[in-house]
């Protein structure tokens, strides 16, 4: 019988946590999200990869609340700008999480990018930290496809209305949250992420 302790998640993203939460749930894994820890400080997301600032954010959380925290580091990466917006993604437009300005930057960034080179991909680089603040495991997840020029869907966030995957001829904005769930970046890290954990454990 493994025994998991409560495990805390390093985002104030509501939209986020619930996703994470929900990839956990079938094994047993309690996720708390930071916002229940008001005094832990926003950590300064100034690394220069994905991986740097995952570990930067699980770290100094498990240092300040002597927990078990994983934290993810995720963006989206467009080959015709060279992998930007990548690390600054949530930031693209200047202003953090601001969905919309980053959008239209996207859309302005590739206006005259034909179709078929507008190829990107979203990445996705998973921690967990041990309450003293050393990186126990790591996972990455990516899920390819590709910027239309206009949007589609409502769900998801970030760039989720823009970005199509090939496969299913639908947007991240446009697809049911159970298909998300399977194939974007983010399922795939915490499908490498979760087991891992449990064995730990275990």
């Amino acid at each position: 019988m493994s025994f998991l302790p409560p495990i805390v998640l390093s985002s104030r993203n509501k939209k986020k946590i619930g996703e994470i939460a929900e990839l956990m749930a079938p094994h047993g894994v309690e996720l708390i999200g930071v916002e229940s820890f008001p005094h832990v400080p926003e950590v300064d997301e100034d690394g220069d990869s994905f991986a740097a600032n995952a570990a930067k954010k699980a770290t100094e959380v498990a240092k300040s609340l002597g927990a078990w925290v994983i934290a993810e580091d995720s963006g989206l990466c467009v080959d015709a700008l060279g992998g930007a917006p990548g690390i600054y993604s949530a930031r693209y437009a200047g202003e953090q999480g601001a969905d919309a300005a980053n959008n239209q930057k996207l859309l302005s960034e590739l206006a005259n990018v034909p179709t078929e080179k507008r190829t990107a991909y979203y990445v996705c680089y998973a921690v967990l930290s041990d309450p003293t603040g050393v990186i126990r495991l790591e996972a990455e997840g990516r899920c390819g496809g590709r910027i239309l020029t206009d949007y589609h869907g409502s769900n998801g966030f970030g760039y989720d209305p823009l970005f199509l995957v090939p496969e299913y001829h639908q947007t991240f904005g446009q697809l049911n949250a159970a298909v998300k769930r399977h194939i974007s970046h983010r399922a795939k890290a915490f499908e490498r992420l979760i087991p891992r954990i449990v064995s730990l454990f275990g």
